[in-house]
């Protein structure tokens, strides 16, 4: 796996989902490739959930670096709530975009200083998957929002998908 990524606790969330994606591109086809077997096998059984078992690897060094820069991506959890790599909560996500075998799915993530809990935005997480086989077609990819608001985050998804239809 490659380095994990770099942040500072003075970076803007545009600064951050720039390095998150610079992490991203770097790490995810390495650790596909390494996992793709398993998982194709896994999807068979457990379907889309074997894409939770490869995020758990694969997103779990970008919220650790944004919590060692003093940063905060989650909030409390419920007991209801489903969590996959480490802070990807399935309430806050949306899955409307593309086909079966090229799906969108996008998490959501309010960023707070760890010290005074003020938000400074949000950053969403767009995870290309497959319905019908264990498949990522493209690299996972970070967008920035200064919103931090539910409606406004809603808004800012289908914005950036609308202008990223592909």
């Amino acid at each position: 796996m490659t380095a994990r990524p770099e942040f500072r606790n003075d970076m803007s969330i545009e600064e951050m989902g720039k390095a998150g994606n610079q992490y991203l591109e770097s790490a995810w086809k390495p650790l596909y490739d390494s996992m793709h077997e398993q998982l194709t096998i896994a999807f068979l059984e457990i379907e889309d959930a074997a894409y939770g078992l490869y995020l758990d690897r694969l997103m779990p060094a970008l919220f650790d670096g944004l919590e060692e820069a003093g940063f905060e991506a989650t909030e409390p959890l419920r007991e209801d709530d489903f969590v996959i790599g480490k802070r990807l909560l399935f309430r806050n996500s949306l899955e409307k975009w593309g086909t079966e075998d090229k799906r969108s799915r996008i998490f959501w993530n309010v960023i707070r200083h760890k010290n005074n809990q003020q938000p400074i935005g949000t950053l969403l997480t767009e995870i290309p998957h497959s319905h019908l086989k264990f498949d990522i077609p493209a690299p996972p990819v970070l967008y920035s929002l200064e919103a931090w608001e539910r409606e406004p985050i809603a808004q800012g998804i289908r914005r950036i998908m609308a202008s990223t239809e592909r």
